[in-house]
C-alpha cells in the first residue's frame, strides 16, 4: 500500500508538471489567435481538470492486462521470422509505421463509439462540451478513452510494430501514445489558424472542430480521424470547408452536470436495460 501511494504521488505530480507546460503552450497561442471569444477558465473548465487527471492514469491501468495477454499471445503464434525481421527495423520506422496502423485501429474505435448505441453513452460525455479549448481533449468517461486507445494499440501489437522480440520493453507504444495525446491537445485548441493544403495531410482544429459541431444532423458524425484526415476520406467521412467553422458545439442528449453524475450515468443506462 506505501508504495502504491508513494507511486500515485509521484504520478500526480509528475502530471501537474505536464498540465503547466501545457497551459504555458496553448493559453497563449488561444489567447493569441482564438476562434471564439471565451475564458480560460471557462465555465466547466474545473470539470475537465478532473478528467485530466483521472483520464492521465485510469486508462493507462486498464490497458495494462489486455495488451499483456495480447503480446503474450501474438509472440507464440509468431510467423515464422516476420517478428524477428519487424525488430530489425530502425525505431524511427517502427514508430512511423505504428503511427499509420494504429490510426486505423483508433478510427474505427471512435467511429463505433458514435455508432453502436452503447458506447455512444460513454463517448457522449466528450461532445457534451459546449466550448472548445485544448483541455477538452481530456473530458471523456475512462472507458471510453481505454477502448478507443485498446483500438489504435491492438493493430500495433499484431503487427510486431510493439515489443516485436517480445523480451525487452519498447518505446515504441509509448511513442505512439505520447505523441497522439499531445496532437489531441491541439486540435481541440480554441485556435483559427488554417493550413492549406496540409489540412488534407494532417488533422488540424478546424477539422476536429467540424466533428463537435452541433451545427445539424448533416454535419455530424463526420471526422473521426485524430491525426491523419485522408484516413476518413478513404471511409467517407471527411468533411472540411475552407471558409466556415462550427457555430456551436455540443449534443442535445441530456448530460450530467457534475463529473460523478457523468461517470455514473453510461453505467446507470446499462443496468437499466438489463433489467427491462
Amino acid at each position: 500500500m506505501h508504495h502504491f501511494i508513494a507511486s500515485l504521488v509521484l504520478d500526480l505530480l509528475r502530471l501537474s508538471v505536464w498540465l503547466v507546460l501545457l497551459m504555458l503552450i496553448f493559453v497563449p497561442l488561444e489567447r493569441l489567435s482564438p476562434r471564439h471569444k471565451q475564458k480560460v477558465f471557462r465555465r466547466e473548465f474545473l470539470i475537465d481538470l478532473l478528467y485530466y487527471f483521472l483520464n492521465s492514469i485510469v486508462p493507462k491501468l486498464l490497458l495494462v492486462l489486455p495488451l499483456s495477454i495480447l503480446a503474450w499471445t501474438v509472440h507464440r503464434l509468431e510467423p515464422i521470422g516476420f517478428y524477428t525481421w519487424v525488430a530489425s527495423l530502425p525505431v524511427g520506422t517502427r514508430l512511423l509505421l505504428a503511427i499509420i496502423v494504429g490510426e486505423f485501429g483508433a478510427y474505427w474505435g471512435h467511429r463505433w463509439m458514435h455508432e453502436i448505441p452503447l458506447l455512444w453513452r460513454f463517448h457522449a460525455i466528450h461532445h457534451s462540451a459546449k466550448e472548445m479549448d485544448w483541455l477538452v481533449n481530456t473530458r471523456a468517461h475512462p472507458l471510453d478513452m481505454f477502448l478507443t486507445r485498446l483500438c489504435g494499440l491492438v493493430p500495433i501489437y499484431l503487427l510486431g510494430l510493439a515489443q516485436p522480440t517480445g523480451k525487452t520493453a519498447d518505446i515504441v507504444p509509448l511513442l505512439y501514445v505520447v505523441f497522439g495525446t499531445i496532437w489531441s491537445f491541439f486540435i481541440h485548441a480554441n485556435m483559427c489558424w488554417r493550413f492549406g493544403f496540409l489540412e488534407k495531410l494532417i488533422v488540424t482544429p478546424a477539422f476536429h472542430h467540424w466533428h463537435h459541431t452541433n451545427d445539424g444532423a448533416e454535419y455530424i458524425d463526420k471526422n473521426y480521424a485524430a491525426i491523419f484526415p485522408w484516413v476518413d476520406q478513404i471511409f467517407g467521412t471527411f468533411y472540411l470547408p475552407k471558409n466556415r467553422w462550427p457555430k456551436k458545439y455540443g449534443i442535445d442528449m441530456p448530460v450530467a452536470s457534475e463529473i460523478t453524475g457523468q461517470l455514473l450515468q453510461p453505467l446507470e443506462n446499462i443496468l437499466f436495460f438489463r433489467q427491462q
